[in-house]
Formats: C-alpha cells, structure tokens, sequence
C-alpha cells in the first residue's frame, strides 16, 4: 500500500478532515500512510481517530507501535488484547507494515518472539490467511455484526516465566521465616525465665 502524499500533507488532509467532522476519511489517510511509512506523530494521531470513533482495539495496536504511555492507552492495549484473546500472532499481524519491519523497538521485537514461540508465521512477507488480520475497513453489506468484545483481559504466562517466578527471591517469605524464628527463639527465652521463676535456683 503506498501512501498517499507526502507525510505533510496526509497529516494536513486528516487535520482538515477531522475539521469537517470527516473522521472516517482521516482515518483511511492515516493508515493507508502509516502502512507504507514509520511516522510516529501519524501513528499517534491515527490512535486518536481510533478512539474518538470508539474503536479502541484499533487505538491499543497503533499506540503500542508507537509506545505511548497513560491511562487512556493502557485501556486501549487492554481492548486490543482482550479482542485478540492473546493471540500474538494475530496482535503482530494487526500493527502496520511499517512497523514489522527491522529493526524493531523492544516491545514489538517482544510480540515478534512471542507470536513465533507460540507457532505463529511472523516472518512472511505477508499475513498467511486473510482471517489473521482484522479488516480495518470491511465492507459492512458483507460483514455480520461482532460480538461485542470482552473486556475482562486474561494474560497467559508462558512456561520460561513459572520458571523464572519459581526461582526468583521473594522478600515476602524471607520475612516470614525470619519473623517465625524470632518467635521462636522469644519463647524459649521467656519459657526458661518463667521457669528461673518457679524452680528456685
């Protein structure tokens, strides 16, 4: 997909559109271009028209492909998972050409991993089914109605992390038993000087 101007204008014509109350067109602009090129103040506008149009899954992808942080991004990442059911592969498919494209920030490098771990084709040049990616657009005469998205996130813990949870320190505990021998170690105390009470010397 190649974008449609240079990144001035697309971001002109989307301001404009949005001006005119056009946000569905601002959208198609923004993503047409961010598919062909890594434009993070696009992306980031882009993440706002996916919100201000409800469609927050949308909003979480692009604003994890940017990095943003804050409440309003959490919430949108937190859609986007929940709509993916935790799918890397799928999350991978959903980001923008653009940014599958190395090198990669940490965070998107982290979902590559994952979605390969998870048996996910990560390294094709494009999705391998159509039913991977989520049609941004879809033509609604041909599209049943969604069911309406879960909102409660389930996050599933891969085998290496048990692993390293398993072998970590964990503060807690080492208090515990320390607090049980000082326990310890103060009733013996105060149970043989009860008993120098009792027994005369």
């Amino acid at each position: 997909m190649v974008s449609n101007g240079s990144r001035e204008q697309v971001l002109a014509r989307a301001q404009a559109a949005l001006e005119a109350g056009a946000a569905w067109r601002a959208r198609d602009l923004l993503a047409a271009h961010v598919e062909a090129v890594k434009d993070p103040e696009a992306m980031a506008l882009l993440g706002e028209v996916y919100e201000g149009m409800g469609d927050l899954p949308r909003a979480g992808a692009i604003w994890f492909a940017t990095g943003a942080k804050g409440d309003q991004v959490d919430a949108a990442v937190a859609a986007w998972r929940a709509q993916s059911g935790d799918d890397f592969a799928a999350m991978w498919w959903s980001l923008p050409a653009s940014v599958r494209v190395d090198p990669l920030p940490r965070r998107i490098e982290a979902l590559r991993e994952r979605a390969r771990a998870a048996g996910g084709d990560v390294d094709a040049e494009v999705s391998p089914t159509a039913s991977d990616v989520v049609d941004p657009h879809p033509d609604a005469s041909s599209v049943e109605p969604a069911a309406t998205p879960s909102t409660e996130l389930t996050v599933h813990p891969s085998a290496d992390a048990e692993e390293e949870e398993e072998g970590k320190f964990d503060a807690s505990w080492f208090v515990a038993w320390v607090l049980a021998v000082l326990f310890v170690v103060f009733a013996v105390i105060g149970f043989v000087t009860a008993l120098g009470w009792v027994v005369p010397g």
